[in-house]
């Protein structure tokens, strides 16, 4: 699973290495996340803007080769996932963020009294990364 963490990373690097990086994440799974695929999808339509070409160009014979490999439902929500990072970033950070700190939520729900989970039980990592590497994407 691509985690916040792994999204903060991506900042850190260039943007033709942050693709690799999520191949490399992707790299042999047999069940990858929407939202992953969504990241990937992103990231390559971003590419072909930064570099001129005409948007699908590539990032369709990506979703392509997706066909077969994952329900249509998972690529149909990765498309979704990819569109929403490219022209809202922050509201899909803030869609991660929320669903994040809910599940950190319902962890520590289940923790026995007078435990902690963590240093910082509840916050998270990276948190403006989607928004960023959207950015990075429209920007150029």
């Amino acid at each position: 699973m691509i985690s916040e963490k792994d999204l903060a990373e991506l900042e850190n690097i260039p943007y033709e290495q942050r693709i690799e990086r999520v191949e490399k994440l992707l790299e042999g799974k047999s069940e990858p996340r929407a939202f992953e695929l969504g990241l990937l999808l992103a990231l390559k339509m971003g590419q072909e803007i930064r570099e001129g070409k005409e948007l699908g160009s590539e990032s369709g014979d990506l979703v392509a080769s997706w066909s077969g490999k994952h329900p249509d439902s998972v690529v149909e929500e990765a498309i979704a996932f990819a569109k929403e990072f490219l022209m809202n970033p922050a509201k899909l950070a803030e869609k991660i963020k929320s669903g994040v700190l809910s599940s950190d939520n319902e962890r520590r729900s289940r923790v026995e009294p007078g435990m902690t989970e963590g240093p910082e039980a509840g916050k998270t990592e990276g948190g403006d990364a989607a928004a960023n590497a959207g950015d990075e994407a429209q920007n150029g």
